[in-house]
């Protein structure tokens, strides 16, 4: 695929500083928009969005600042919590991960109350974090100090699953919460029951280092990850070893996310180039991109929850790419 291929954001979003992070909330806001939020340096933006093709009335993307929160340290992950909702009294719960190797446990009403939770066990830099999806009481956090960490939001660590590589990437099961898969760098994705705290399934990308990896939450049959310049997928009842696999980034992949709105659709990042990151949006029944796009030093990469869009942060920028289904 040529550079020249490559497709202009549909929306974009100014903002003050350069974007690390960026995740949409996964869950319902209660309302008719979308919380997301983005990190930054030493600040984390939480904000409410409308996009045209969800209110015929609006032009271009309507995003609203709800707050903006001080963060000692640039953030490197950040999770929502399934209790962040703008209806009733809002409530807004995420959690991040910073170089100190700590998780920020934020509870905000957007007015008067807003408390900040630290929690400590880490020995190593924190790569992924994710609430339990049902009730949110639990937080999964997976580190470069071979552990895969559960927390309750009071900070207690329930369980420390011992790993054999860095932990990359964990997913939590969307209706079982007892089930957690856990991405190692050394290529293992193994899945969990947390009741037993035993590996039940594995699965081996057959090359290293795996970036990313992702389950899909509508079809949890399908598992999906990039190491080094591919992308890979697995259908989890047929075979530990993946069902496809195809070169994306010459630049080696970053980031491997499944959209919310359609299980075959995928979207994979590669790694901050000097000046441009490029974005490829894949559909399973195509052997080439859907959409190319490339951001300013762009990072990040989230799904809108019920609309085939994602964002990439950038430099002073958000960048929402829809794809036409």
């Amino acid at each position: 695929m040529t550079e020249d291929s490559s497709r202009s954001p549909t929306y974009t979003v100014p903002c003050e500083d350069y974007v690390h992070v960026v995740e949409f909330s996964p869950f319902s806001s209660g309302t008719a928009s979308s919380l997301l939020a983005y990190g930054g340096n030493q600040y984390v933006v939480v904000g409410s969005c409308l996009f045209p093709e969800e209110d015929m009335e609006i032009e271009g993307v309507e995003f609203n600042v709800l707050g903006a929160f001080h963060h000692e340290l640039r953030v490197d992950t950040l999770a929502w919590s399934p209790e962040s909702r703008l209806d009733r009294i809002p409530t807004i719960r995420f959690c991040t991960a910073a170089a100190d190797r700590k998780l920020r446990l934020l509870t905000s009403d957007l007015q008067d109350r807003h408390e900040v939770k630290v929690m400590e066990g880490h020995t190593s830099y924190i790569n992924h974090l994710v609430f339990e999806p049902t009730e949110g009481k639990q937080i999964a956090s997976v580190s470069d100090d071979h552990t895969c960490r559960v927390w309750d939001l009071d900070g207690n660590e329930s369980t420390a699953l011992r790993l054999r590589s860095p932990g990359i990437s964990v997913c939590w099961h969307p209706e079982e919460a007892f089930k957690l898969m856990v991405a190692e760098k050394k290529g293992t994705i193994r899945f969990y029951d947390l009741v037993t705290q035993q590996a039940i399934l594995s699965l081996d990308c057959g090359q290293s280092p795996l970036m990313s990896a992702d389950w899909c939450l509508t079809n949890t049959i399908k598992v999906g990850a990039v190491a080094g310049n591919d992308w890979l997928i697995w259908d989890i009842t047929r075979s530990s070893y993946p069902q496809e696999k195809r070169p994306a980034h010459i630049d080696k992949a970053r980031l491997f996310k499944w959209s919310r709105a359609n299980e075959n659709l995928f979207a994979t990042t590669g790694c901050p180039g000097k000046i441009c990151s490029q974005l490829f949006i894949h559909h399973l029944g195509h052997p080439q991109p859907v959409t190319i796009g490339s951001a300013t030093v762009g990072s990040g990469l989230s799904w809108h929850r019920t609309l085939p869009l994602c964002v990439i942060g950038g430099d002073r920028k958000l960048c929402f790419w829809m794809t036409e289904m």
